[in-house]
């Protein structure tokens, strides 16, 4: 009888709140934490080895370290936001180096069958020119980007299902908030509204988990659309 395979080794990047609820939960989707990196210890060469990185870090940092886990063959899942300007380039790192990412603004299932509802509103809604639309977002005092980066994903959704018309986006930015996003539609005496409210951050974190199972092992680009429906 041969013995069971080991548990896969995750390399924690960021290790804030997110960082700590991954590493705590780890064991139930079948990994063990290789180790983290962090402000102390990201400029070192040194990183413990693993199999795939789960990165929460800061937009800053994610196209610092994004060339140095792809150099090591590390299926990447990237929450942090904020650093969609170097897309491209870490997309192309990517493909070179052969390995698979899940990017995602929101790593709550709730959220990616969130956004499938708003495509379709945006779609029904996109033919009544009389409604106006807006988009508000609701986060911890301590988040740096506004409006979020599933704000901006749920405003491209839209795009995308045809609205044309203005969307007027707002954030708010107080408290132990973890995430609310509201899309409105008003219009004479009558008001459409959807929201998503998040009430535990653990649900990102076990979203996170669950794409670096699923993609472990891929390669290629991939989204929370992906993993949900693979």
């Amino acid at each position: 009888m041969s013995a069971a395979a080991p548990p896969r080794r995750i390399l924690i990047l960021g290790r804030g709140r997110m960082g700590r609820l991954i590493e705590s939960l780890s064991p139930e989707y079948g990994f063990t934490i290789a180790g983290s990196v962090d402000i102390d210890n990201a400029g070192r060469d040194d990183w413990p080895g693993a199999d795939v990185a789960i990165d929460f870090s800061i937009p800053e940092a994610v196209p610092v370290n994004f060339p140095k886990l792809a150099a090591r063959g590390l299926s990447v899942v990237i929450g942090t936001t904020g650093w969609a300007a170097h897309e491209s380039a870490i997309r192309e790192l990517a493909a070179r180096h052969r390995i698979g990412v899940v990017a995602a603004p929101n790593f709550a299932l709730g959220v990616n069958l969130f956004n499938l509802i708003v495509a379709r509103a945006a779609e029904v809604l996109a033919r009544h020119g009389e409604l106006g639309a807006w988009l508000h977002e609701l986060h911890h005092a301590a988040k740096v980007d506004a409006p979020s980066g599933t704000a901006l994903a749920l405003l491209q959704t839209m795009r995308d299902a045809g609205y044309t018309a203005p969307i007027d986006v707002s954030s708010t930015r107080a408290g132990a908030i973890p995430g609310t996003h509201t899309i409105g539609f008003d219009g004479g005496g009558e008001t459409i509204t959807l929201t998503h409210t998040a009430r535990d951050r653990s649900i990102f974190a076990r979203g996170a988990l669950e794409a670096a199972r699923w993609v472990d092992g891929k390669q290629g680009w991939f989204t929370m659309r992906d993993v949900v429906g693979g």
